[in-house]
């Protein structure tokens, strides 16, 4: 069974081979705040070779809160933000769920970034929060 998603306009879709997620994340760091438009963002990690993408995406590079250098792909026409990739972590891609033509796939297993989402921010109080950042490279 392939994962599938892509972009609001379909310009770009994506094909993983995979049956779910390694782990599904909520972040709420400063950077993810950006690029969501004011909450959080919510990610779906995949080995890097599972995924085959069709469509042309650009790519903004940036430092993460964490000190990383991250490439985040996004749909040029559209908008749409797709993937991170993490130097750390050259063997995973980052998928954003709402871009998974089924975004129960994303379900957030943890929260990363607490400390850093604002007052008025809601996630689920049962699920495991790293206030400080992300869980070690692995």
């Amino acid at each position: 069974m392939a994962i599938t998603g892509g972009c609001l306009c379909g310009n770009v879709r994506y094909e993983i081979a995979a049956e779910a997620p390694i782990t599904a994340r909520q972040c709420w760091c400063r950077v993810c705040q950006y690029f969501s438009g004011g909450g959080g963002t919510v990610n779906a990690v995949f080995n890097k070779d599972a995924i085959r993408v069709t469509g042309e995406t650009r790519v903004f590079t940036s430092i993460a809160d964490s000190g990383a250098v991250m490439r985040r792909s996004f749909c040029p026409t559209c908008g749409t933000p797709l993937f991170s990739e993490a130097e750390p972590r050259p063997h995973l891609i980052i998928v954003r769920a709402g871009s998974l033509d089924d975004p129960n796939i994303g379900k957030p297993g943890a929260v990363i970034w607490a400390k850093s989402a604002p007052q008025w921010a809601c996630f689920d109080p049962a699920l495991p929060q790293s206030s400080d950042g992300q869980p070690p490279a692995r």
